[in-house]
């Protein structure tokens, strides 16, 4: 995936969350039953080495579980987490097949509180004080 709608798309699905990464599947994005997956890493956390290196262990993992444990015809969107970089391999692995199979069951964590909403603004006093 590339196109920044692909992912804000993909926000609106089911989100499974895990130590290492987030699990973002929008499952109705392909009629045609192909499977996409997108990798991001913001700049919390590291340099461009450190998030480079994420991004490279986060897509061997999906290249080698999504064919098998993927939801067909559905966009796969990784989000890593601080803890993703020094977690072992194998105990990524462990977590992204307990997430694809509660997202395929349809099992996902509560959605998050929108960003940006603040309380309402309160009025004026009518004399111009506080």
């Amino acid at each position: 995936m590339a196109r920044r709608a692909d992912f804000l798309a993909a926000n609106r699905g089911i989100r499974v969350a895990r130590p290492g990464f987030v699990l973002l599947v929008n499952p109705l994005a392909r009629a045609d039953g192909s499977q996409r997956f997108g990798v991001t890493v913001t700049k919390k956390i590291g340099n461009a080495v450190v998030r480079n290196r994420m991004k490279r262990r986060f897509r061997a993992l999906l290249r080698e579980m999504l064919p098998t444990q993927g939801i067909a015809g559905a966009d796969h969107v990784l989000i890593g987490r601080e803890n993703g970089v020094e977690r072992d391999f194998s105990l990524l692995r462990g977590e992204l097949a307990q997430a694809l199979a509660r997202a395929a069951a349809g099992k996902g964590d509560p959605p998050r509180k929108p960003n940006g909403k603040r309380p309402p603004k309160r009025a004026p006093h009518p004399k111009g004080g506080r």
